[in-house]
């Protein structure tokens, strides 16, 4: 948002042709999605969803400038320092490698103070650069960034300091107060009542003053920033209050003569109330602050799972433990029985099976052996590995799902809208009504008028709390997503997590979603005159340089026969096609039926046995070179284990299942008839998968869409609800709202369980907000008085405002023991 006296911004320029969102390719000219103008650039869109994400979060997908000069790595007290060149060469100060001369450079630069952000836990734009309180509710601002160490909340502290500093002086001064209740009053017979006023004017002034001085604060910030909030409601109320005691003590003669019926003749005195509201509202500013904190507690266990040390293995076999931060990509690692895995990375050698729970979601312990992929955080069983390291720090996995859920933490959800809507005039609404309760009071109320006036108005405008409504949504959505991510179920925003509850129908892509993705060579057909390690050798060769599964496959399959690969010269990769270049002198093309038809090549007699394998679940490709079929190639991908108890869940949660693939109708029937799936969409081009799911959402249904390729990225963004495999690609995981740390469809039915048991939380704390204010400002106003005579004194009002927050707060903290 532009300062309103900012210059204008200067012409729009075409940025390149690639939707920021999901990487897609667009034409600039004509766009799906339309256009966008953020910050002088205009962006397009392949889809509206990709359009309506950048809107929300336009940081969230743009890099910095390219051409700006990175900053200077900042030195401090143990700091580590490197050679670039040889990594082994390590010291504590500055300076150039004694091997090649190079200067060193910082391990791991500390991350400055200021670098953290402070946001606001009710309005998610607010974010400073320190703590502080929010200008629009005045609520304590929050660290964007969770650590596994909670740091001290400095807030936490001057809250409780104020709030046993204003105990210690509330309850002599409640004891004076309520003295004229003792039998004989005693007090009264003791001191007059002018000394009686002052002893309550001196032990009321700190409390007041000081103590609630903070509230004081936030009241005025918020008259002056226009954002009526709570804390106007508590200054007004307290303030009234407090004002009236001490013109009451030093000036008793000038009020009406019919307000002065108390001892001596004096005037009715509410320091009492001013200093219990304070108290009160402190103590609940204590018990909402800790409370806050524990939403947090699941992304802190998560960010603790990573154990302090790793031992590495140098270049002469030499073992030692050192600091995590110290791991550098390609370090060997030894993770011995029962050790937690340090960082990301693959096992050298070795056999375990290894706990990955805390990560996925999973109980079983998983097997892992060479060339297998282990997480940091998780747990060794009883062998020994030896791993590479891969990902290390802020790129861990472990780390990328704290961070991601931290920001879908600060997202607000379409629900709350109406929560907004009410808060907005809330507090206006409130002030009236105590203006309203006044004059009611003061004109028809029973004498003493004037303070009946004043001790309901205060009582009206203590007993609001806005702040109820302002988080019910977003602590419930702060506890649900920290319970999905220890589930293996990462919720990108608050919008996909309501929205998730409603989807009637999940789209599922074949390849790496229902099956494992890692398809294997079964079949190789030549066709007359070709030898079939020649045909290999060609399509191996020629798929050595495309990084679709299938070309893994095959790739994979020639060398498990003893075929060696040739060098290729001007390779091609055709989108949704296949591949062609020339291998050995010779024309080859490898790819499906849209491929071999564009290149005028007739199978012959290869067509049937296609057919034939494909109707075994086969996804065959056809071989062509020089123009003519040279024989097929047939590739199967397994389906997962846990695939058909995945599906048996997700129709007992009323879900109506649709495969949706590249691959031809046969394989697709096949897989699908093994699967009871009986909707398939077949042989459709990855451009056309968002135009699949366009179409079921045009018949009225919300779609969820589960995919894990770059190919399924446009299909991800289309749907209501995308969501990607942990296991797939990371444009996939980018332009899905959903993902599934464990890349199985069963944590899709936990995903379901999630969101509805969030919504109803949310549901349960936004009724409790309405009906607490509902019931509690009449109350306060005093509605039953004319037919019970019962009136709600401001301090058992502020007590229930405090406690107010505190109790939507508890509700959304029981989301953590949600079962999945």
């Amino acid at each position: 948002m532009s300062h309103p006296h900012s210059p204008p911004p200067s012409p729009a320029r075409e940025a390149p042709a690639i939707d920021p969102v999901c990487g897609m390719k667009v034409d600039p000219s004509a766009p799906k999605g339309g256009h966008l103008e953020h910050e002088g650039l205009t962006y397009a869109f392949c889809n509206p969803r990709c359009r309506e994400r950048f809107r929300s979060d336009p940081r969230r997908y743009l890099s910095p400038p390219q051409d700006a000069p990175p900053s200077p790595p900042p030195s401090s007290p143990g700091a580590v320092y490197v050679c670039p060149m040889d990594p082994e060469v390590r010291q504590s100060h500055p300076g150039a490698c004694p091997k090649c001369g190079m200067a060193l450079e910082p391990e791991a630069p500390p991350v400055p103070a200021s670098q953290v952000e402070y946001v606001c836990p009710m309005h998610p734009e607010v974010v400073k650069d320190g703590p502080g309180s929010c200008p629009k509710c005045g609520m304590a601002l929050e660290p964007r960034t969770v650590l596994a160490q909670e740091p001290p909340d400095p807030e936490l502290q001057s809250m409780r300091l104020r709030f046993r500093v204003g105990l210690a002086l509330t309850v002599p001064l409640l004891v004076l107060a309520m003295s004229d209740m003792i039998p004989g009053q005693p007090v009264q017979h003791a001191v007059s009542a002018s000394v009686l006023a002052w002893a309550q004017l001196v032990l009321a002034t700190p409390v007041v003053l000081w103590a609630g001085a903070p509230f004081f604060q936030r009241g005025w910030a918020s008259v002056r920033n226009r954002h009526l909030n709570m804390f106007t409601l508590i200054a007004l109320g307290t303030g009234a209050a407090y004002l009236f005691s001490v013109f009451a003590t030093l000036a008793p003669q000038a009020l009406p003569r019919g307000l002065r019926t108390g001892h001596g003749g004096s005037a009715p005195l509410y320091f009492e109330a001013a200093a219990v509201i304070v108290t009160l509202v402190a103590l609940g500013q204590v018990l909402e602050l800790r409370a806050r904190h524990a939403t947090s507690g699941a992304l802190r266990a998560l960010l603790s799972l990573a154990p302090p040390v790793a031992r590495r293995i140098g270049a002469g076999g030499h073992e030692e433990d050192v600091p995590l931060a110290s791991v550098q990509p390609g370090d060997t690692l030894r993770v011995r029985p029962g050790e937690k895995v340090p960082v990301d990375g693959v096992v050298l050698q070795g056999s375990s099976a290894v706990d990955e729970s805390m990560v996925t979601g999973e109980s079983l312990p998983v097997e892992k052996g060479p060339d297998a992929q282990v997480t940091g955080g998780t747990v060794n069983g009883t062998g020994s590995l030896l791993m590479r390291a891969e990902r290390v720090g802020q790129d861990t996995l472990l780390s990328r799902i704290v961070q991601r859920v931290s920001e879908a933490q600060r997202t607000r959800a379409p629900i709350q809208r109406l929560a907004d809507k009410v808060a907005a005039v809330f507090v206006p609404v409130v002030i009236a009504v105590a203006v309203v309760t006044a004059a009611v009071w003061a004109l028809w109320g029973p004498e003493p008028r004037l303070a009946h006036a004043v001790v309901n108005a205060v009582a009206v405008l203590i007993i609001a709390c806005p702040c109820a409504l302002g988080l019910a949504t977003p602590m419930s959505v702060m506890v649900g997503t920290g319970r999905g991510a220890q589930a293996g179920v990462l919720i990108r925003d608050a919008a996909a997590l309501e929205r998730l509850e409603a989807v009637d129908t999940l789209v599922v892509d074949k390849t790496g979603t229902l099956t494992e993705g890692k398809p294997r060579l079964v079949t190789v057909i030549p066709a007359p005159g070709m030898e079939e390690l020649r045909l290999l050798r060609l399509a191996a060769s020629l798929e050595r340089g495309s990084e679709h599964p299938l070309a893994a496959a095959i790739v994979a399959g020639a060398k498990e026969r003893g075929v060696t690969l040739a060098p290729v010269e001007d390779f091609r990769s055709i989108t949704g096609q296949g591949v062609v270049g020339e291998v050995e002198g010779a024309e080859v093309a490898l790819g499906n039926a849209a491929l071999t038809d564009a290149l005028g090549v007739h199978a012959g007699d290869l067509a049937a046995r296609a057919e034939a394998l494909r109707a075994e679940g086969q996804t065959v490709v056809l071989v062509a070179v020089e123009g003519k079929a040279a024989g097929l190639l047939g590739v199967e991908d397994p389906v997962k284990s846990s695939t058909p108890e995945a599906l048996a869940l997700l129709r007992e949660e009323g879900l109506r299942v649709v495969m949706l693939t590249g691959d031809s109708q046969t394989t697709a029937d096949a897989v699908a008839r093994r699967l009871g799936i009986t909707e398939v969409i077949a042989g459709v081009q990855p451009e056309a998968k968002g135009d699949a799911i366009r179409r079921l959402q045009q018949e009225g249904r919300v779609v969820a869409m589960a995919g894990d390729g770059v190919n399924d990225a446009p299909a991800l963004a289309q749907a209501d609800v995308g969501i990607a495999m942990g296991t797939g690609t990371d444009i996939a995981m980018e332009s899905a709202a959903v993902t599934l740390v464990k890349g199985d469809l069963r944590a899709i039915a936990r995903a379901r369980r999630l969101s509805q048991g969030t919504l109803r939380n949310i549901r349960q704390n936004l009724f409790f907000a309405f009906v607490y204010n509902a019931v509690g400002v009449p109350l306060a106003a005093g509605v039953l008085y004319p037919v019970f005579g019962l009136l709600l004194s401001p301090i058992f009002a502020s007590a229930a405002m405090s406690l107010s927050s505190v109790s939507v707060i508890g509700n959304a903290l029981r989301l953590r023991t949600l079962k999945l």
